[in-house]
Parts: C-alpha cells; sequence; structure tokens
C-alpha cells in the first residue's frame, strides 16, 4: 500500500487542506473507515481496474462521501507528477460512478465536472435563521440548492462580520439536511476586492469545519453561472483559495497542490 499526503487550495505555502492519497489498499469499507480514522483526515482510495479505469474513493474520518474535491485534486497532482505530458486524467467517483476530467494549468490543478440534479428546497426565513442561530436573519438573496455531486443549500449574507458572527446548530442543520436530500449549508459572501468567501457547515463537531469545500464552490459557480475567485479557511486556521472557471456546460474547480512535508 502506497501513501501520499498533499496540500490543496493553499493561499500560500504551508495553508491549505490536507488530503492522503492511498494507493493498493484493501477494498474492505471498514478497513478504509479505519485508516481515514487513524489517520484523522480525508483520505482518497485510488483503485485502477483491469481495464485501465481508475475509481477515487472518498473517506473522511467519521464517513465515506460520494464527491471530495480537494482530495480529487490531490490525486491530480500525483498522477500529473508520473504524466507530465498528458493533457487530461480521467478518473470516476467509487460511490456514483460520477466521470471526473482531471487538468492542469501552470501550478495549478482542475475537475473538470457537470452540474448534477439538486432537490428544489423551499426554506422559511424562520426555520433558517434557527438553524443559523441568527434571530431576525434576513439572507443577502434568496437562498439556493446547487450541487456537482454533493447538494449544497447557499446563503449569501451581508458581509464577512456577519459571516465570521454565525455560529449556527449543527446538530439541526444534519437533522434538516437528511430530510431534504441537502448535504449541509454554505454560507458566503461578497468581498470589497471582489472574491466570495464562504464557510461551510455540515460537520457535528465545530472543531472540524472545512478549510475548504470544493463541492460548494463548484455549487456555488454553477448556481451563478460564472467564474469565481473563493477564500476559505480563516475559521479553521488555514487560508485557502478555489478557483472556478465556466467551461460550457460544464465548470473546473481547482487550485493549488503540493506535497506536505
Amino acid at each position: 500500500m502506497h501513501t501520499q499526503e498533499l496540500i490543496c487550495f493553499g493561499a500560500r505555502p504551508g495553508q491549505g487542506n490536507p488530503a492522503l492519497v492511498v494507493e493498493g489498499a484493501p477494498a474492505d469499507p471498514d478497513a478504509r473507515r479505519r485508516l481515514a480514522h487513524a489517520r484523522d483526515t480525508t483520505c482518497v482510495f485510488v483503485d485502477t481496474g483491469a481495464d485501465g479505469t481508475r475509481s477515487v474513493d472518498y473517506w473522511y474520518p467519521h464517513a465515506r462521501s460520494p464527491l471530495c474535491l480537494h482530495a480529487t485534486l490531490a490525486v491530480a497532482a500525483l498522477l500529473f507528477a508520473r504524466r507530465p505530458d498528458a493533457a487530461a486524467i480521467a478518473v470516476e467517483t467509487a460511490m456514483h460512478g460520477q466521470r471526473l476530467a482531471l487538468l492542469r494549468d501552470g501550478g495549478d490543478y482542475f475537475v473538470r465536472l457537470a452540474p448534477q440534479p439538486a432537490p428544489a428546497v423551499d426554506i422559511a426565513p424562520a426555520r433558517l435563521a434557527a438553524l443559523l442561530r441568527a434571530p431576525g436573519f434576513v439572507p443577502a438573496a434568496a437562498p439556493r440548492t446547487a450541487s456537482v455531486g454533493s447538494p449544497k443549500l447557499l446563503v449569501e449574507v451581508a458581509d464577512t462580520d456577519a459571516l465570521y458572527a454565525l455560529a449556527p446548530d449543527l446538530a439541526g442543520i444534519a437533522a434538516w439536511g437528511k430530510e431534504h436530500g441537502v448535504n449541509g449549508i454554505y454560507a458566503w459572501c461578497r468581498r470589497a476586492d471582489g472574491a466570495l468567501e464562504g464557510r461551510n457547515f455540515n460537520h457535528l463537531d465545530p472543531a472540524l469545519e472545512d478549510a475548504a469545500t470544493g463541492v460548494a464552490a463548484g455549487a456555488l459557480a454553477a448556481s451563478l453561472g460564472t467564474d469565481l475567485v473563493l477564500r476559505q479557511g480563516r475559521a479553521a486556521g488555514r487560508d485557502c483559495l478555489i478557483r472556478t472557471r465556466i467551461d460550457g456546460a460544464a465548470l473546473l474547480v481547482g487550485g493549488a497542490a503540493q506535497p506536505a512535508g
């Protein structure tokens, strides 16, 4: 079994979101869960079929995931290091068979993927305010659901002060999301410099808040229909920078990826 840890979406050296790429691991789901839990980090297991098809299987310390884009960037960095002349490398997700194209642009890596169906959700203002634990909360625009493989409820807030003042009901969000087929709330705002900034609420422990959520960035780009520069990670103490690009009917989500240590 071969493992390599990479840091993805880093806005500057030493910053970013870690992912452990694992090759040649047993297919046993319990063994994969135990490894992710023991390493306490996102693990992506790369399996190569007899026909050469590469499957990527994502495990967080607490659960399996259908799609994790920062882990996919780690896979891209590893595979392009072996095939530096490749224009694109194809993989597919283990849970849903979603096809992903891995691309490289200078020092950045991108995942090309298509928007996916997302459940239509009409959340009452009082319910949203309760989930965010923000009495009287009024979003800057109507909340929307969107997905590139993991549906998110996208909630725009007024500014970064409002964004970081949120201390949401994480258990309530998890229960609400399970009821409606949505994987958490992504709160975001517009910055004065033209970039966006966001926070992802889908863990039960506040200490596990994502430093970078590529699937949320992709969902937001699909919802807004425009290229984005998105910052995330201040709450987790790790500054991350995610870039998205509209590419016809598909979109690209990416950023930097480099070996850890």
